[in-house]
């Protein structure tokens, strides 16, 4: 990936096809780079990693295709076999749950202090994502998470739509990130009320939708990227409410995505 370019990527997580069908597939929709899960059930399971990592970025590499980031653990054996991938990143999120949220920033902190030196030698970084709900939410939270780590060890993936959802507008998360920033993740959703009107009390849900019609404003996320001058990753992560239209809607994001940053 060179620095001087955007680099579209998918996360990968509704196609459990064989990894050199998914290459080709990827490559078919236009995208250059994948996110992949290393997770329970995927073509790549965790306690295989040191193996078939390394051969699935091979194999991608066979089809134009790369592999920018993991979804995964964050152990020894997952890091090592990133760095003979050719694998940058690790992305996660942070759950608070019902802990106290400082006592969980506080661990992470450590836990991720202790892994610096590992990361180091490997030359791979952790790449923290703000979530909704119980995880370190919007850019704020994920600033003071990450600000004490070089960003080549610990940075952050902006997730827009997350940030959209907890009311935080683009300009200020780029603002917060900026100095830390590895990724910026693409979707989009919007809060949709589960109950009528006759409710004693409103309920609601997030829908996850295309990028053109949710909270998150991929024009104005995409004018402040440019303005910055950001070179690096683009993850449209295919996350859908209409999970059986995932491959039509995917296809439409990405035709949006490019016409906006490119």
């Amino acid at each position: 990936m060179s620095a001087n370019e955007i680099v579209f990527s998918v996360f990968t997580k509704p196609w459990k096809m064989p990894i050199p069908e998914l290459g080709r597939f990827v490559k078919g929709l236009g995208f250059d780079a994948i996110e992949l899960p290393v997770r329970p059930g995927f073509q790549v399971l965790p306690e295989k990693v040191e193996r078939d990592l390394p051969a699935a970025a091979r194999q991608l590499a066979d089809c134009g295709v790369s592999i920018a980031s993991v979804a995964g653990p964050t152990d020894e054996k997952t890091i090592a076999a990133c760095a003979e991938a050719g694998v940058p990143t690790i992305r996660v999120m942070v759950h608070t749950g019902q802990e106290s949220y400082l006592a969980v920033e506080q661990r992470t902190r450590a836990e991720y202090e202790a892994l610096t030196p590992l990361l180091d030698r490997h030359g791979v970084q952790i790449g923290v994502q703000n979530h909704c709900d119980q995880f370190i939410a919007n850019a704020a939270g994920l600033r003071r998470l990450v600000e004490h780590f070089d960003p080549k060890h610990v940075a952050a993936v902006w997730d827009a739509a997350h940030c959209a959802l907890n009311g935080e507008d683009p300009e200020l998360a780029a603002d917060i990130l900026w100095s830390h920033l590895c990724m910026v993740n693409l979707k989009n959703a919007y809060w949709q009320r589960t109950n009528g009107p006759e409710a004693e009390v409103a309920q609601w849900r997030h829908y996850w939708t295309t990028g053109r019609h949710g909270l998150a404003p991929w024009p104005r996320v995409a004018a402040e990227l440019k303005r910055r001058g950001y070179r690096g990753v683009i993850c449209l992560t295919a996350e859908y409410s209409d999970e059986a239209s995932v491959d039509r809607l995917i296809a439409e994001d990405i035709a949006f995505a490019k016409s906006l940053l490119t």
